[in-house]
């Protein structure tokens, strides 16, 4: 029967906790100290030639604001515009650390080319050439930003850089984001906003229809209720006391139909690029304008509110306009026109009008009330802006959702097999079958089909993303590995490192395979000495910190000495690689032949990384007796990496959760305790001799 461990529990939990969601929120806090220390790289004028494809030295001029970049102008005129993805989209490798690249846009909204000028990423560090990279990165030139997944092949995952979905994905992500950005920011593409072209001929009910116009009536009798004790009084009935409307008028199908060609005219047509022109119009006993206006310069009884934002109408945008050519418009009272400061609220978003209503009592006091006026511009009279690439993790997910199922049935599989263990510990030839045939499909289906190999690489990346700025987005690109290390984290929560290094590792499988095959073939096995077996344990925590605390000096050294892992070459690349690493892998799997899993024992960074955490674990799931070391020591010699001491305890750092001492204490053909009890004493009355006195 499994035993809760309380202090473990409540610790296990406190940590998730502060790892989910304090962790993320302080990087963010943190975040923006870290990007204010790096600086963009500035491209140079040969690079700026080379980007566009110029026989000449062109002129850079850095230009600062909302979209800083640079402009490039040659003695011809113009030619485009730079910008980087540091600058602008602030791209974070898979490494946590920045990722810059120069994007070059030309004046038509097309990429010109584009150029990687800085990353520590792990796949870029390693394996790859110069000039594999750059022409990844070149792969774009030509991607038009007006429909960006129509484009060349250059927003498609190229399938030149095998196996380096994460980061060629977060370099794809940035250019194209960055890219997009530079556009609506020069006035290259349309940022959305104001369809200040279409035109069709409306009329003024048809407009309301239509919620181009906005409409509140406050009648006599509702305005009596609201202002109780007015002088003079207001009197009953169902008559205006004010009939508002309200719209904004930049759109030609409203503004021409209400005002006119030429009133219209002369409304927008000094408009700045910010600007727009709202209309307002009432009739009945209040005016929405007043005369306090004329001395202070602002209508006080009309306000402009969106969200947090309240906007005074002033004299300094007012229009008053006379009468309206619509020939079904209202009989009104009062047209005005006021110039609003389009920076300062979104005119594409709902907003609300204000007008407040005020008498004078007959005590000497004041009383007043509030109408609002809602009032949204409808949809057909905005333009959208141009569609963005969807991020590669959402098709990263959307293609490999077989995958993404078949490794979660393989975690949903290893759940049931760790919560029923006592029945299937009970059945040695099922748990034998069970498990080479699990191994089999983690080392061909996730390892070598799936590339589902953890490493090192990825702890020490989200370590440096928690540190300089933390990106779900960036470990959602590859779904297998996040699909793996979701499952793998509840998994330490529960049971420990066992539920990956014993089941879901590849290169762990590969080495259990290996030794089982050396076993049938007769391969003497080497029995280390408990005493130095405990002390070679010490190479792989070393080997964890040394790549931990190297990754803060300098992400590419860390990386390098991250290639004591040998799960790139034997489980990503299948060995196709230079034949130093794949003469390391040999080595290992050799040793592996007379020590089983002779890495996992005592060289595998990713397994001290995971012991650390598995120390919370909420549940002893393992059985032993107290006969356990001291009557008998068989599961000592069994234990596939290790992990019972002489006195019969398992280290839960070491233990991969093979299950196999539990087959042996449940085997009563195996375990000497249970062959004790199983021992029948002899029937002195078939003379066949005295009882025996064993129990």
């Amino acid at each position: 029967m499994s035993r809760p461990a309380p202090i473990s529990a409540v610790l296990g939990i406190l940590v998730l906790l502060w790892v989910g969601y304090a962790v993320p929120a302080w990087a963010q806090a943190v975040r923006p100290t870290f990007e204010n220390r790096i600086e963009p790289i500035a491209p140079t004028s040969a690079q700026a030639a080379e980007l566009f494809g110029l026989d000449r030295t062109p002129v850079l001029i850095r230009e600062e604001g909302d979209v800083p970049g640079w402009s490039v102008a040659t003695a011809e005129g113009p030619v485009g515009y730079i910008a980087s993805t540091w600058e602008i989209a602030r791209s974070v490798g898979y490494s946590g650390r920045p990722l810059d690249a120069l994007v070059a846009l030309d004046l038509q909204g097309r990429i010109a080319g584009a150029t990687l000028t800085r990353h520590s990423e792990p796949i870029l560090t390693l394996g790859l050439s110069d000039a594999d990279i750059e022409r990844f990165v070149g792969g774009f030139a030509g991607v038009d930003m007006a429909a960006p997944d129509e484009g060349t092949d250059g927003p498609d995952m190229p399938d030149i850089i095998s196996r380096a979905t994460v980061s060629t994905g977060v370099i794809r992500d940035s250019i194209l984001r960055t890219a997009r950005t530079l556009a609506i920011g020069r006035g290259v593409l349309s940022g959305g906003g104001i369809d200040r072209v279409g035109f069709a001929p409306a009329g003024w009910s048809e407009l309301e229809a239509q919620g181009a116009l906005a409409h509140a009536l406050v009648t006599m009798s509702q305005a009596r209720a609201e202002l109780p004790g007015a002088s003079p009084p207001i009197p009953e009935g169902e008559e205006a006391f004010i009939e508002l409307w309200t719209g904004i008028v930049d759109p030609p199908t409203i503004g021409r139909n209400i005002l006119g060609q030429q009133q219209y005219s002369r409304a927008v047509g000094a408009l700045g690029p910010d600007e727009v022109v709202l209309f307002v119009a009432s009739r009945g006993l209040y005016s929405h304008r007043g005369t306090s206006w004329r001395r202070s310069g602002v209508f006080d009884r009309l306000t402009l509110v969106q969200g947090d934002v309240r906007l005074p109408l002033t004299d300094a945008g007012y229009t008053r306009v006379d009468k309206l050519p619509l020939a079904d418009a209202p009989d009104l009272k009062e047209r005005s026109l006021f110039r609003l400061d389009g920076a300062a609220f979104d005119v594409t978003k709902p907003f609300v009008l204000e007008l407040t209503a005020s008498r004078q009592t007959e005590a000497g006091g004041e009383v007043s009330f509030v109408t609002t006026l809602p009032y949204a511009l409808p949809e057909a009279y905005i333009i959208a802006p141009p569609p963005e690439a969807a991020p590669l993790w959402q098709q990263s997910w959307q293609e490999r959702r077989f995958a993404v199922m078949t490794v979660a049935a393989m975690q949903i599989a290893l759940t049931l097999i760790l919560l029923f263990q006592e029945s299937l510990v009970r059945r040695p030839a099922l748990w034998r079958g069970l498990r080479l045939g699990f191994l089999s499909v983690t080392l061909v289906w996730l390892g070598w089909i799936l590339n589902g190999q953890l490493s090192v690489v990825q702890v020490i990346a989200f370590v440096q993303s928690l540190l300089t700025g933390f990106h779900w987005e960036t470990f959602l690109i590859e779904p297998v590995i996040f699909t793996l290390w979701a499952g793998v984290a509840l998994g330490l929560l529960f049971w420990g490192r066992g539920v990956f290094c014993g089941w879901l590792c590849p290169f762990g499988a590969l080495q259990e395979l290996s030794n089982v095959a050396a076993r049938k073939l007769g391969v003497p096995q080497i029995a280390v000495p408990h005493a130095l077996h405990e002390r070679l344990w010490i190479i792989k925590y070393t080997l964890f910190m040394a790549i931990l605390a190297l990754s803060f000096y300098s992400m590419k050294d860390a990386l390098i000495l991250a290639e004591a892992e040998p799960f790139k070459t034997a489980i990503s690349m299948r060995m196709m690689r230079a034949w130093p690493f794949v003469l390391f892998v040999v080595a290992l799997l050799t040793a592996g032949l007379f020590i089983e899993r002779f890495y996992c024992r005592y060289l595998c960074p990713l397994g001290a990384a995971l012991a650390i955490p598995a120390k919370l674990k909420i549940f002893d799931w393992l059985h032993r007796r107290p006969q356990c070391g001291r009557e008998c020591r068989l599961c000592e010699t069994k234990c596939t990496v290790g992990a019972i001491d002489p006195l019969g305890r398992i280290n839960a750092n070491e233990c991969v959760l093979c299950l196999r001492c539990q087959v042996v204490m449940n085997d009563p053909q195996t375990c000497p305790v249970l062959k004790r009890r199983q021992r029948k004493p002899v029937s002195q009355a078939g003379g066949e001799g005295p009882k025996s006195a064993e129990a």
